[in-house]
């Protein structure tokens, strides 16, 4: 959320100095992004792994601060609640086996945070959302006590005008009010960064909005909450939900959520940063001294902090990110994924999008200009509900009528071009063969993260109370994920 952020009060006139900030940050990125060779170099990836806290009876154990200040680690940062921490993994460079890196640095990261967490009857668990999460365990009591979060809890309540609505359905149905932010901490993701060319951002960014349904549908791994069975990915309906900002009785126009899919296909990279700054009112107007457009004249490239931090707090499922430092590039964050099962499963997942991205690269205008864009914003939420049963609509190069078809038929079509597109890139051979071949099992054997969530806890419902089913599954989830083996090599009965 860029700026550190000291207070969680501001006057009506920071507010309104704030917004004339972000749009002259604008037009300094829009001569930016005319700026001959600007946003060049190397393809490269980075990611944010969110985790639970547990204690030793797999409830949450509300420690961050005090790990946090344990491991003393930069990379390590607090999560809006106190039972959360995120993991920021180093960049690397998207050739040789930048997946391979990027896990064994996770794998490292994890082991010494639990060193210093089981002092305190904590262990790290990457899951979408916990299965022993209980009602009580929320509530401001639950939040990280830090001025940012206040100012984010204090601004989406202001404009919302009363407390957020939560309903879901499912194989069960949950209806739940929540009278600040914290539902949102229920939630943790594996988010993807990935640097694009800036010259055909917006056709990367497209490709990546088609794709991400089917990648979504087979990384599913949050398919309850609070006992209740609920979506695949309840993490997606519970997310949009919980920091709704809109209020019910404004009725004048229809605006759109700050959790959201898209506004149409994207036709610029400017426009993604323009369209959410004319959409969304700041919420944490916080000002930097810079002067972008001396820095611009300058030669060099401005922080552009306030456009920045105002992006932060909105939040689309794929967002555009400008990155000042170096020379400055954009890259694509890729937010919709969620934590777990293994480290090895959210880095076949990352190399999947990425992959799978590209292989609809070429075709981009043709599959967008057939497809229109509420189709895919129609497939995101199918995905997320059902997970690999989902129907998906689904272009085609050649194809004459749009229509249904299995998401794992598309998935099945995908995967071999994925392959193909990513050995035209400097990956190595071994780690497409590795990380795709996870990608695959999970195809051909109907398993993910949710449905073995599912079918485990089913099945122990038989003979133990629902609470002690879902405690039993997380005991085995938590064994399996250790071993870093792949979701689909899992027993999938206890």
């Amino acid at each position: 959320m860029g700026l550190s952020i000291k207070k969680s009060e501001f006057s009506a006139e920071e507010f309104e100095r704030f917004a004339a900030k972000v749009r002259t940050d604008l037009s300094a990125l829009t001569r930016l992004l005319d700026r001959p060779g600007f946003g060049e170099g190397g393809s490269s990836i980075g990611a944010e792994v969110e985790f639970y806290i547990v204690n030793p009876d797999l409830r949450v154990q509300s420690i961050n601060a005090e790990i946090a200040a344990s491991v003393q680690d930069p990379q390590l940062t607090l999560e809006l609640n106190r039972f959360n921490l995120e993991y920021n993994l180093s960049p690397q460079a998207f050739r040789g086996d930048p997946f391979a890196r990027t896990e064994q640095e996770l794998l490292a990261a994890i082991r010494r945070i639990n060193r210093h967490a089981a002092p305190l009857d904590g262990e790290l668990v990457a899951i979408g959302i916990l299965p022993t999460l209980r009602e009580s365990d929320m509530g401001a009591k639950a939040m990280t006590d830090v001025p940012r979060y206040h100012a984010l809890s204090k601004a989406l309540l202001k404009q919302r005008g009363e407390p957020f609505s939560i309903h879901i359905g499912g194989n069960d149905v949950i209806d739940l009010e929540a009278d600040d932010v914290y539902m949102e901490g229920a939630n943790t993701s594996f988010q993807l960064h990935w640097r694009v060319p800036t010259d055909r951002f917006a056709d990367y960014f497209n490709a990546v909005q088609l794709v991400t349904p089917v990648v979504l549908a087979l990384a599913s791994n949050s398919p309850s909450l609070f006992g209740h069975h609920l979506w695949d990915e309840t993490r997606i309906a519970l997310f949009k939900q919980s920091i709704d900002s809109r209020s019910p009785n404004h009725k004048t126009w229809r605006h759109p959520p700050r959790v959201y899919y898209g506004n149409g296909w994207a036709r610029s990279a400017w426009e993604l940063f323009a369209a959410s700054a004319s959409l969304y009112p700041p919420i944490i107007p916080v000002m930097s001294d810079e002067d972008p457009m001396a820095v611009i004249d300058r030669g060099e490239v401005p922080e552009l902090a306030e456009l920045r931090l105002h992006q932060g707090t909105t939040w689309p499922w794929n967002r555009a990110i400008f990155d000042p430092s170096g020379d400055g590039h954009l890259r694509i964050e890729i937010r919709s994924m969620p934590a777990g099962p293994t480290a090895v499963d959210m880095c076949a997942n990352g190399l999947f999008v990425i992959g799978a991205a590209l292989a609809v690269l070429d075709d981009i205008r043709h599959l967008t200009s057939i497809l229109p864009f509420h189709y895919t914003e129609h497939n995101f939420y199918r995905a997320a509900k059902y997970g690999i049963d989902a129907e998906i609509i689904w272009p085609h190069k050649d194809q004459v009528q749009l229509q249904d078809m299995p998401l794992l038929t598309v998935a099945r079509e995908l995967l071999p071009r994925a392959r193909e597109a990513l050995k035209r890139t400097a990956v190595d051979e071994t780690e497409i063969h590795h990380l795709l071949g996870i990608i695959e099992g999970r195809i051909e054997t109907n398993m993910t993260g949710a449905r073995w969530q599912r079918h485990i806890t089913e099945s122990l419902f038989r003979t133990l109370n629902p609470d002690e089913a879902f405690r039993s599954m997380l005991s085995l989830y938590m064994a399996n994920q250790k071993k870093n083996i792949p979701i689909h090599e899992w027993t999938p009965s206890p």
